[in-house]
């Protein structure tokens, strides 16, 4: 199955994330539309060669069944929201998110214009978002960001389900992280580098045993029962205003059991009491979880 290529693509320089709900008994409606999403992206692609476009629509958690009655991806369950006091991931599910991305920012909002004409009045625009790169793919806290992402084919091995019904798809978890810049911008650089664990002018990785167990590399890079590593394949891209930054965090993989022990080690305190700590300056104002399934399964419709 040929996935959507929003999944897998490599870093772009703009991006509109579409986030909306499906007006009640819309259901079927919405999925005859969503049958020419594939031919959309292509259409989108051709028309601007020099713009690297790729589109991606995946589906909540609680609204597919209303779509795809008829089959359901085996682990797509609700987002794992998070809490620990002031510290807290929580879960705010909405029904259909658009990843569109491009090197030209006209061409993204073309895009995202395209999306808006497809689901009209079927659907409510619960929340946009522009994002765009910073610097060399860093976070507005000036540390590069994804470093950990798989490269070249190995993307596709840790972001796509490989057999079945559903494979070419990906569960894909969306956040959008308001970061507390001002705190932020009050630690000193040896500081910063330790709630990380990598320096930030250069980006070296700090060795595993100069890390502290509390910094974010240490909290989010795990191994499973048998000592394989548990990745996921980051797509996030920072948003920001003259007043507020933050990221729009998106995890793609083809099982979302990675990213919820990753979201367990950054928010629940281990035997020692020990959490990320990159979450005291920065917060998740949403969390929800979706299924991106292939181009062949929008077309027919699941069928």
């Amino acid at each position: 199955m040929t996935a959507q290529a929003g999944i897998c693509a490599e870093p772009n320089l703009h991006a509109y994330y579409l986030f909306f709900n499906i007006q009640p008994g819309c259901q079927s409606e919405v999925r005859e539309k969503l049958k020419a999403v594939p031919a959309l992206w292509e259409e989108l692609k051709q028309t601007y060669p020099e713009a690297a476009f790729s589109g991606l629509v995946a589906i909540g958690n609680e609204a597919w069944d209303g779509l795809y009655p008829q089959a359901r991806p085996n682990e797509l369950t609700a987002f794992p929201a998070q809490g620990e006091g002031d510290r807290s991931a929580p879960e705010t599910p909405v029904d259909l998110f658009f990843q569109l991305r491009a090197d030209r920012l006209d061409v993204a909002y073309i895009a995202a214009q395209r999306v808006m004409a497809l689901l009209a009045s079927l659907t409510e625009l619960k929340d946009e978002r522009q994002g765009f790169r910073y610097l060399d793919c860093r976070d507005m806290t000036g540390f590069v960001d994804g470093t950990e992402n798989p490269e070249g084919e190995h993307r596709a091995e840790v972001a796509l389900v490989a057999e079945g019904p559903f494979a070419g798809g990906s569960y894909v978890h969306v956040q959008r992280y308001h970061h507390r810049m001002a705190r932020w911008q009050k630690l000193s650089l040896t500081s910063q580098e330790k709630v990380y664990g990598r320096t930030k002018a250069d980006n070296i990785e700090f060795a595993s045993a100069d890390k502290a167990p509390t910094a974010h590399t240490k909290r989010t890079s795990l191994k499973d029962a048998a000592g394989n590593s548990m990745e996921i394949l980051r797509q996030s891209m920072p948003w920001g205003s003259a007043t507020e930054q933050g990221l729009v965090f998106i995890s793609c993989c083809r099982t979302p059991l990675h990213f919820t022990r990753m979201l367990e080690s950054m928010y629940r305190g281990d035997e020692e009491g020990h959490f990320d700590h990159l979450t005291l300056f920065t917060r998740p104002e949403t969390g929800a979880a979706f299924f991106a399934p292939s181009e062949g399964w929008l077309e027919r419709a699941g069928e």
